[in-house]
């Protein structure tokens, strides 16, 4: 079988579950995921030997320290599978949501109701455990995944699958056989080969590195949901509370550095940079992080430092590196962020409600805080469960995407035996 052959009859099976989804009742898919997670928490030593051989394999390819973070399982990621598959089964049902409903002078009586997307491909990078994150969300919204991830991480992703499609499969007898697939292929012509299935493919959604990313976006036929890269700052405003803004500066440089809501740029204002700037950066630099500094700031924090590029502004570092500029107040910060940002998630340090308002009105990013780290930026931290990717178009879905953001809508409509004049 060839390869266009192999992904067409992956995407044709996918489009005949999707069509079977539709007929799971909400009880039935929650016993499917509850089971699901139980499967996950009892087989913890298969996928901890499976994903042994993907760091193997990973070591193998060369990939870098926050890489191989994040393609390993540990008991304490396989147990967060099965909670995050838990929390998704005690969330509300996202299909069948009246989102609007009217009655026109016709007499027919209209309702916009949330519906399932249908077939949606995950293409992703290292991470396994967004197998069982994405799997269990797009079941729950009666969606049916087809899952890519990378090479490193196959065997991985496919016990986890295969773990959960036999949970359902023996909790349900209607159960569609095809509701969650992997991509068995690393052929990375798959991709373009299913994304060319426009009329079996509903959705594409890349996570991982801005590459990625791009190489998806542009060879895609189908919509693709997307955010290039995780540029996301943390600006210390004239009125931080200078214990407040070492706490969440730290927290949200070196909490993970290889995910996308970690900080990469550090603006601190003027008016308090040469009192509040170097107790941030020893903390930082205490916990290893490399600081690339303006002209300003290098000025006030002496030798010892790294001059920060324009290039720097820029860089996604994903590791210990941190870019610092002093700004000249909260309308320097906001322009900065806008000109140089990705518009994923930053955040402003303040005791000044008007500054804090301003920077949230005015900053085009999906998620904007208050006195908060930027790694509260995820789908598990605003209550959805788990998380399938984060968003920054502006059209459709935005910011973390959970179960709401799986579903389209359609309009029912309702008459008595009515006709148009």
């Amino acid at each position: 079988m060839s390869l266009t052959e192999q992904m067409t009859a992956l995407a044709e099976n996918a489009k005949a579950a999707a069509h079977l989804m539709t007929r799971l009742s909400t009880a039935e898919k929650n016993d499917c995921l509850l089971a699901m997670a139980d499967a996950i928490e009892a087989n913890r030593g298969a996928i901890k030997e499976s994903n042994a051989k993907d760091m193997d394999t990973g070591r193998a390819m060369d990939l870098s320290q926050p890489m191989l973070d994040r393609l390993l399982l540990d008991d304490a990621r396989i147990s967060a599978m099965a909670t995050g598959l838990r929390e998704v089964a005690a969330l509300a049902d996202p299909v069948g949501r009246i989102l609007d409903e009217r009655n026109r002078p016709s007499g027919l009586h209209l309702k916009k109701v949330a519906a399932p997307i249908g077939v949606v491909v995950m293409i992703y990078e290292s991470r396994p455990n967004v197998t069982a994150d994405a799997a269990g969300l797009c079941f729950k919204s009666s969606n049916v995944t087809i899952l890519r991830g990378g090479k490193e991480a196959l065997h991985s992703n496919q016990i986890i699958a295969q773990l959960m499609t036999e949970a359902g499969q023996n909790i349900c007898d209607a159960f569609p056989e095809h509701a969650i697939q992997v991509v068995p292929t690393t052929d990375r012509a798959a991709i373009s080969e299913l994304l060319s299935l426009t009329e079996l493919v509903d959705l594409c959604i890349p996570r991982g590195g801005e590459g990625l990313i791009r190489a998806v976006a542009e060879c895609s036929k189908v919509p693709v949901i997307k955010h290039y890269k995780g540029i996301c700052s943390v600006y210390l405003d004239a009125e931080a509370d200078a214990e407040k803004a070492i706490a969440i500066t730290v927290n949200s440089k070196t909490h993970r550095t290889g995910v996308c809501n970690a900080m990469e740029t550090l603006l601190v204002d003027q008016a308090i940079a040469p009192t509040v700037l170097p107790q941030v950066a020893d903390a930082l630099r205490a916990e290893g992080v490399e600081l690339r500094v303006d002209e300003i700031g290098a000025g006030i924090l002496g030798e010892g430092i790294t001059a920060a590029t324009p290039a720097d502004w820029d860089t996604e570092f994903l590791d210990l590196i941190c870019a610092v500029r002093v700004v000249d107040g909260v309308g320097a910060a906001i322009a900065h962020i806008n000109t140089h940002g990705s518009g994923h998630t930053d955040s402003i340090v303040t005791e000044n409600e008007p500054n804090a308002r301003r920077f949230q009105q005015e900053v085009d990013s999906s998620t904007i805080f208050w006195n908060a780290s930027t790694r509260f930026s995820d789908g598990g931290e605003f209550g959805m469960g788990a998380e399938i990717g984060i968003s920054t178009d502006k059209i459709g879905a935005r910011g973390p995407m959970g179960l709401e953001e799986l579903t389209t809508y359609k309009w029912i409509g309702e008459g008595n035996g009515l006709t148009r004049d």
